[in-house]
């Protein structure tokens, strides 16, 4: 991998792209310590002393903002806003029939659905603005600060706070999408790889600090680098489904007679499932933050529900993974669709008839690599989190699977890209 970077950097035209991106993702991360207007800076970082940020939910949005949330930084969203668009316009796609007869339509039904996936990212950062404003406010995004980090409550700070959070989602979305253009690999995926990346020290060192911190340290490290292993082979990892086109005549010259495959990949869900499951997990513990301590439901949630070492949250998380693995890959890939485009062009499976028994046969084989994904997912994702538990380690670091998984994919997908665009430029390996 360091190799492909060195090369890269002796190219000039890749040189300039690499640059340009690293440059997008410096700007990035200054804007994550910009405060927002109206925010006290001194009073954050005193709570974020005293407090550590307790709510699970809003510790996975300041994952994936690089630490910019809990800043009440101008990058405060951070990704989360487009990440959501995207999974709702996906989800769209089995309820309207109009998204999806974009989706078919090919470039220009895609540009369209984009657009759509930035207005519900603007939407929805207004939204998420306007409830971080009003958690931290309240006192419930610093639970037991003793100072306030916003001084003035007025509606027209509060209301220059919202624009600003939201503008900043804008601006993210946009250096995204410059990176897709004009840098290396994709935006999105590269910024919430730098968003994630960069919580990482901060982690390590709070492990290494603490009793016996370098032999934790050390057993973290170790049991960081084997799930790395399993990422990567996993991740790397696809069924390939062989295909024949019959040949055919148009004119007087001969088509198909080719053979290929499709790729499907083991874990087709990628993180999604993860990310659902984590969400969903964290909701009555927020709910529970605004109830009564004495009720007997915020109680019971406390003890049971909200703690990620209690049995049943391991178990609802486990089950939840695989339900979304399978409903997310459901959505994803159609064995109908694949099967009647293949009977389209004259391709079949080997052994197995066009049409119908086709499509079954694709289901059949979705099942099962689904199961193996579904499995992997929920090892990956309840690994770190053991670990930790078991060296009595605080779990609110950015270790879990989730994280592990973005990242090792997102460096996977970049360094494949890095090398396509080398061998465009170097043909000494083809001739050798």
């Amino acid at each position: 991998m360091l190799s492909a970077f060195g090369r890269a950097f002796r190219t000039p035209d890749l040189r300039r792209k690499l640059l340009f991106t690293i440059g997008i993702i410096v700007l990035y991360r200054v804007g994550s310590f910009i405060p927002t207007p109206g925010v006290d800076y001194p009073n954050v970082q005193q709570c974020i002393a005293e407090t550590a940020g307790s709510n699970d939910l809003l510790g996975l949005i300041n994952l994936f903002s690089g630490g910019a949330l809990l800043q009440l930084s101008i990058f405060a969203l951070g990704i989360m806003p487009y990440i959501t668009a995207s999974i709702i316009v996906q989800l769209l796609r089995v309820v309207i029939p109009h998204f999806e007869a974009l989706h078919k339509e090919g470039q220009s039904g895609q540009a369209k659905l984009t657009q759509y996936t930035r207005y519900l990212t603007i939407a929805l950062a207004i939204l998420q603005s306007t409830t971080v404003i009003t958690t931290a406010r309240n006192g419930f995004l610093f639970q037991g600060c003793s100072v306030p980090v916003i001084p003035d409550d007025s509606f027209v700070t509060l209301s220059i706070m919202v624009i600003t959070m939201t503008a900043g989602t804008g601006l993210i979305m946009w250096l995204g999408e410059l990176i897709s253009e004009r840098g290396i690999g994709n935006g999105m995926s590269l910024l919430i790889f730098t968003s994630i990346a960069a919580s990482f020290p901060t982690a390590l060192w709070s492990i290494a600090g603490g009793e016996n911190g370098f032999v934790k340290f050390a057993l973290v490290i170790g049991v960081i680098l084997l799930v790395i292993l399993l990422v990567v082979f996993v991740e790397q990892s696809q069924r390939r489904i062989p295909v024949q086109y019959a040949k055919r005549m148009v004119g007087r010259k001969m088509y198909g007679g080719s053979s290929t495959y499709i790729p499907i990949k083991i874990n087709m869900s990628g993180v999604i499932p993860v990310i659902f499951a984590s969400s969903i997990l964290a909701i009555p513990g927020l709910l529970a933050q605004f109830g009564d301590e004495t009720s007997e439901w915020v109680v019971w949630v406390s003890r049971y529900l909200a703690p990620q070492d209690a049995g049943l949250h391991i178990a609802l998380y486990v089950l939840m993974i695989i339900f979304f693995a399978f409903f997310y890959t459901a959505i994803t890939f159609n064995p109908d669709e694949v099967a009647d485009n293949m009977k389209k062009y004259g391709g079949f499976i080997p052994g197995i008839r066009a049409g119908r028994p086709t499509a079954e046969y694709l289901d059949y084989v979705i099942s099962r690599i689904t199961t193996a994904g579904s499995i992997y997912l929920a090892v990956v994702a309840l690994i770190p989190t053991l670990v930790l538990i078991a060296l009595d380690v605080e779990t609110n670091i950015p270790f879990g699977g989730s994280s592990i998984i973005i990242v090792v994919g997102v460096g996977l997908e970049t360094v494949k890209q890095i090398n396509s665009q080398l061998q465009q430029r170097h043909y000494e390996g083809f001739l050798r």
